[in-house]
């Protein structure tokens, strides 16, 4: 919350009274047995984590309400199709992470690669070594989850169809920026964001599928069922760990709690190792493992001292570019109050 009360802050007072209180309040409830992890990782964030023992507090959404699917189309491509019963439910090029997260674990477990956390990826959809002519029963189509680098596979739509197999089945293929009407670029995701007008392709960065596409939505924006998870039972131990840490440096504690979120992701062995020391950085990396694409990495970079740093093309230290402007819209809108809104220094 302190982040919240001095938004541009230098730094933050981690008071030995204000961390008892977070051990108290999460000790309370780890002590409720009323939550418990998620063997599967991906599972939290399932069509039906309604009832996932792991989520401590969420957005209730349900597709009778026609909640929004905007966590699990935002970031893939407008040519990836997951549901093979709507044909015009796809992704929108959004968002992608940085180079600067992705490194962080790369960095993690070199020289293996970081799929090895089950975490980080989830492979539900496998092409064969005949890859222009894979077939998959439409009950069995599922696109991979987590952090999608590289080609792209998946459905193939020809004006306005599924492409299918003699069988019946739905050919699965390399995918192209068919959408985009550019029928011979790849949907070939890469490391690098580039902000150019020459990286307006639409394959930059890496990107996200965390959230399970909703299987009602018919345009893939609508009827959005995976409830939205503000709180869940890791935030809680490495929330617990945190205080540990700033109170008095207290790592074996810490490394206990950071190492049972660990050790309990054990749905597709082997769970991610443990590990056998812990600092303040190497805490904020392992939140930045377990709680990516949550909307808790901005307040997490601030509260450890790394919001003013460079990463890909963000080289500004100015603490007052924590918070985006006002736009003058809304500020024009209030003019009849004056100082109702102003501005935000430095714009």
């Amino acid at each position: 919350s302190a982040v919240y009360r001095d938004v541009y802050a230098s730094q933050f007072n981690f008071a030995p009274a204000d961390m008892d209180k977070v051990i108290e309040y999460c000790d309370k409830i780890i002590a409720s047995n009323k939550y418990q992890f998620s063997p599967e990782y991906f599972a939290i964030f399932d069509d039906n984590n309604n009832t996932n023992k792991e989520i401590v507090f969420a957005i209730d959404q349900r597709a009778e309400l026609n909640g929004h699917n905007r966590m699990a189309y935002f970031s893939i491509s407008g040519d990836q199709f997951p549901l093979p019963e709507f044909v015009a439910a796809n992704g929108t090029d959004g968002p992608a992470i940085t180079p600067t997260y992705y490194n962080s674990w790369k960095t993690a477990y070199a020289p293996a690669d970081p799929s090895v956390d089950p975490r980080f990826y989830k492979e539900n959809l496998r092409i064969y070594s005949t890859q222009t002519d894979t077939c998959v029963p439409a009950a069995n189509f599922h696109i991979n989850r987590g952090i999608l680098r590289g080609q792209q596979y998946g459905l193939i739509r020809r004006n306005g169809v599924f492409l299918k197999c003699a069988d019946g089945s739905m050919k699965v293929g390399p995918l192209f920026h068919d959408t985009r009407n550019k029928p011979t670029l790849p949907v070939f995701f890469t490391e690098q964001v580039d902000f150019t007008t020459a990286g307006s392709d639409y394959p930059s960065g890496y990107r996200v599928e965390k959230y399970e596409f909703s299987r009602k939505s018919q345009s893939g924006r609508n009827f959005g069922e995976a409830d939205i998870v503000i709180l869940r039972l890791a935030d809680v131990y490495l929330m617990r760990a945190e205080a540990k840490l700033r109170k008095n440096n207290d790592e074996a504690g810490a490394l206990a709690d950071v190492n049972a979120v660990r050790a309990s992701r054990t749905a597709r062995p082997p769970a991610p190792p443990v590990l056998n020391s812990l600092t303040l950085d190497l805490l904020f990396r392992e939140r930045g493992f377990e709680l990516y694409w949550e909307a808790v990495r901005r307040t997490d970079m601030i509260r450890f001292g790394k919001y003013e740093d460079s990463w890909t093309e963000k080289t500004d230290a100015n603490k007052e570019k924590r918070l985006f402007p006002i736009p003058q819209t809304a500020i024009d809108g209030a003019s009849n109050l004056p100082g109702y809104l102003t501005q935000n220094p430095s714009y």
